[in-house]
């Protein structure tokens, strides 16, 4: 039991407990809460009036206790949606008079005791295998009888298997319902599967909550897909005392867009619709009609409402909802009339705000009249703007607020209507528009267009040269929009840039790219408005460069300069790098070199854009002097710039060769770093005892031999290759030097003076000839030959029998050199000199070398023409390895490496270990041992 109301005496008592429930006692109740106090209660009686509505349902005792008469159904005695109560007058007697009638209210609450309900357990929809996405079948909702709100609210979901594609739909319709319907998420194929079952379950908001269930059947075929649609949601008519019964107050008319059975509509009253209205009204099932069924009373003004349903025939069917509402009415409906009045002044329908204002705040006070009754008098209003708000303050009165922040810079006037509208039928409807200008306020900061600004501009212009424009917005108006510019250095330095009031920059001074190449800064902006809003950003100024400044030498760095140069057959072909600097960039500063004077030999080049100079041909002895070269540097600007100096070169030319891994003397501005002076010095030490080593070891074991080898080389006439190999070994040459020579016999020359051309063969294959001077080197034959008439012929000499060739000269260091006597790939004119032949070896037959020994094919080298000794022929004839030849023929040494493990090899004087490199790292050739004659 629990009261509300202090004047009426009131209980709770839940629908469909049993008969003779008890509900509460009344006689309690009063005498607390003081409505009837009597000290003796035994003389009060109560009793329940016949007359009363409720007085079937309940009985009362006469001590003052309340139960009911029968089972309490909620859902037959109420109204869907609305408080379910009965009145009962009970009255109090006091011995045997009446003392009071007390009004009791009896609240039937609610229970959850229905649970949702489909019209049909089951129900069939097809979907057309040509429908794509978003197609929606509708189906029935759900009923729940229940009263209450929370009982009678319905949720929906699908149950489905996760592969099927359907979702299910829902919205809320006029009479609280849920329009429902399966939507097609993907395209279906009748072929692969042509029916789905799914389930729609129905459960409602009570505790505890029941469900319904619906059985859905999909076909994929075409079928009825469109439901009936009634031209109004809400319908809403009046009608006149006098209205007459055959006159259809209104027509609920609905359209359905299908075919035959699919199309044609039905009319019913919906379960909605309360039982009284509809004993008032009749409805033609095939038309819609609503006619007035019998006069209802019109003693007190009276509003009905009634939901109808349309639905077509199809399988299954679909069906809508409407609302019709109908007004008694007295008389004529007229329109409702607005009057609105600003808070800030205005003038007819103009007025103003400030953008600054604060969301929320109070505008304007609206006010709306109607004079009719019932229906026709209630209005609503609508204002429809996303910055406003209509808000009601009661019945006809609403105040306009602001709903968003408004922003002068975007929507400088705000214009919106005002609309009101009756609920008559036809609705009466009056609008009012209105503008409202807003004020600007300074509440935007100056915005620059870009994050950084960058420009270029050139050197050496002129002051007031222009350097690019920043760019600065300020939507507000007035003095807010108005922009002061200023520029801000980083450092104390002052800014050779001023800017104007407008934005643009321009040079104060002539700029200079090589003194200052980028200039970094900030320009400062702020508006003039009240308070000042203000912003910075990041300028960066590149100074454009000119050609304005001519490349300069830094080496050679005085002028002229003095450069000793000491050439070797060994020295490369650079001898210096000419270096040059420019301080413009880029294109200005792209240097190249050239040689303008003093190369009348054409003896030297330069490199033009890495300034190496070269030497352009082979050196000669003759070369050597003083060379004074003039060399210019140009740049590519435009217009060129250049500069000259003078080197003055001092050439020496040497045709000796130096020692094994000796340096060649280089010329630079830069001297030889010590570490590499120490390494090149330790690894010539070890190479040179490491051959010193050698060497000895050789000699000390043919000195144990040579009693034997000599007296082979005395009694034998054969030729020396026919001895027997004597027992000794000797260090391998490498491979770099195992190439045979010839030598090539003048027969212009007389038995005692022959001139012998040595000729190198390539380990490569190729043959190579020297350019040089005329000179040739001679060999001096110490024995006479025993031959009549010119000897010509090819003597080829191996590294070994090189040993047997005793020079008669010296080299002179100061030697021209060709393109491969770096490589040591061949000899040059100054490495020839005179060789001894030894004894014995004139009537000797010269013996068949053996293929198994031949290491490569020896190289002829002609001796040319212009040789200074007088010579009677050049015919030369080469030695057959595969036949016998006498000593007037070519006397072939074969280059042959002697190991005690080749007992092959013959042991012969000449094949003693020596290098077949003329180079500048070779050591001078030693003298051939005499052999004694037995």
């Amino acid at each position: 039991m629990e009261k509300i109301f202090t004047n009426i005496t009131w209980f709770k008592h839940k629908e469909a407990q049993i008969l003779g429930t008890y509900v509460g006692d009344i006689a309690l109740d009063i005498n607390s809460r003081g409505i009837f106090v009597s000290r003796d209660l035994s003389l009060i009686s109560f009793s329940r009036l016949q007359k009363s509505k409720g007085s079937r349902l309940f009985n009362v005792t006469k001590t003052g206790k309340l139960y009911t008469n029968q089972i309490l159904d909620a859902e037959s005695l109420c109204k869907y949606n609305s408080e379910c109560f009965r009145m009962v007058d009970v009255a109090i007697q006091k011995e045997e008079s009446f003392v009071k009638i007390i009004e009791v209210k009896v609240i039937i609450k609610d229970i959850n005791d229905n649970r949702p309900e489909f019209q049909e357990n089951q129900i069939n929809i097809k979907f057309s295998e040509d429908y794509s996405k978003g197609v929606t079948r509708t189906i029935p909702n759900a009923i729940d009888k229940d009263m209450g709100s929370e009982n009678s609210e319905i949720t929906y979901k699908l149950k489905k298997n996760r592969d099927e594609p359907f979702s299910l739909s829902y919205s809320r319709k006029e009479d609280g319902t849920t329009q429902l319907g399966i939507v097609l998420e993907k395209k279906l194929d009748r072929e692969v599967k042509d029916t789905y079952n799914v389930q729609v379950i129905a459960r409602d908001e009570g505790y505890p909550p029941k469900e319904g269930v619906l059985n859905v059947e999909i076909s994929v075929t075409d079928e009825n897909d469109n439901s009936p649609i009634f031209t109004q949601s809400v319908y809403n008519v009046s009608i006149s005392e006098n209205h007459q019964k055959s006159q259809a107050v209104i027509i609920a008319s609905a359209k359905d867009l299908d075919s035959g059975k699919n199309g044609k509509v039905v009319y019913r009253f919906h379960s909605k619709t309360a039982k009284l209205a509809m004993d008032y009204f009749e409805l033609n099932k095939e038309t819609g009609e609503i006619f007035l069924n019998r006069q209802f009373p019109f003693d007190k003004q009276q509003t009905y409402k009634l939901f109808i349903t349309a639905s077509d025939n199809g399988n299954p069917p679909l069906s809508s909802t409407a609302v019709v509402l109908v007004n008694k009415i007295g008389h004529q409906n007229t329109a409702p009339a607005i009057e609105v009045n600003f808070v800030s002044e205005s003038m007819k329908n103009t007025a103003t705000i400030s953008e600054g204002v604060k969301v929320g705040s109070f505008i304007a006070y609206v006010k709306v009249t109607d004079n009719d009754v019932g229906q026709n008098g209630e209005v609503t209003c609508d204002l429809r703007h996303n910055k406003l708000l209509l808000k009601s303050l009661g019945r006809m009165k609403y105040k306009v607020v602001v709903k968003k922040s408004v922003d002068r810079e975007k929507e400088s006037f705000i214009d919106f209507t005002i609309s009101c509208q009756d609920k008559g039928v036809p609705p009466q409807k009056t609008e009012r528009k209105f503008s409202i200008e807003v004020m600007d306020v300074n509440d935007v900061q100056p915005k620059f267009t870009k994050s950084q600004f960058k420009f270029l501009t050139y050197e050496n212009e002129e002051p007031n040269f222009p350097v690019g424009f920043i760019n600065v917005t300020d939507p507000d108006m007035g003095l807010g929009g108005q922009l002061t510019y200023i520029l801000l250095s980083d450092n104390e330095n002052i800014l050779p840039f001023v800017i104007s009031n407008f934005g643009f920059i321009s040079t104060t001074q002539s700029l200079d790219r090589e003194e200052k190449e980028t200039y970094k800064f900030k320009v400062f902006v702020k508006d003039n408005g009240k308070p000042s809003l203000n912003n910075t950003e990041n300028v960066i100024v590149e100074v454009m460069d000119e050609n304005d400044n001519a490349p300069y030498f830094t080496f050679p760095s005085v002028n002229p300069f003095n450069l000793d140069v000491h050439y070797h057959p060994q020295s490369k072909s650079e001898i210096t790098v000419l270096k040059a600097s420019d301080r413009d960039r880029h294109v200005n500063a792209f240097l190249s070199y050239e040689i303008i004077g003093g190369n009348e030999k054409q003896l030297f080049s330069v490199k033009p854009y890495t300034g190496v100079l070269s030497y352009s041909r082979p050196v000669y002895q003759n070369d050597a002097g003083l060379y004074s070269l003039t060399f210019i540097v140009k740049d590519s600007g435009s217009p060129m710039r250049s500069a000259t100096t003078t080197l003055s070169l001092m050439l020496t030319v040497s045709n000796q060769t130096s020692k094994m891994l000796a340096t060649a003397p280089k010329h630079s501005d830069d001297t030889i770093h010590i570490n590499l002076m120490i390494v090149i010095i330790v690894a010539a030490i070890i190479l040179s005892v490491a051959i010193v080593i050698s060497l000895a070891i050789c000699i000390i074991q043919k000195y144990t031999q040579r009693n034997i080898l000599y007296s082979d080389v005395v009694g034998n006439t054969n030729c020396p290759g026919e001895r027997k190999q004597s027992e000794y070994t000797c260090e391998p040459n490498h491979p770099q030097y195992d190439v045979p020579a010839s030598m090539v016999l003048d027969p212009g020359l007389n038995k005692e003076s022959k001139t012998t051309l040595l000729k190198r063969d390539s380990q490569y294959g190729c043959k190579t000839d020297w350019k040089g001077s005329t000179s040739r080197m001679p060999l001096s034959v110490t024995q006479g030959l025993t031959q009549q008439g010119s000897l010509q012929g090819v003597i080829e000499i191996s590294k070994e029998e090189q040993h047997m060739l005793r020079p008669m000269d010296h080299f002179n260091e100061m030697s021209t050199m060709s393109s491969l006597s770096d490589s040591g790939q061949g000899w040059s004119e100054a490495s020839t000199t005179h060789y001894e032949i030894l004894p014995g070896t004139k009537s000797c037959q010269t013996e068949l070398v053996p293929k198994t020994i031949k290491k490569s094919t020896p190289l002829t080298l002609n001796r040319p023409k212009n040789l200074s000794s007088t010579t009677s022929g050049n015919l030369q004839k080469t030695a057959n390895v595969n036949q016998n030849t006498t000593c007037n023929d070519v006397i072939d040494l074969k280059s042959t490496r002697v190991t005690s493990a080749s007992p092959s090899l013959l042991p012969q004087p000449w094949n003693l270990p020596m290098r077949n490199s003329f180079t500048s790292y070779a050591k001078p050739l030693p003298a051939v041992p005499k052999v004694p004659y037995q």
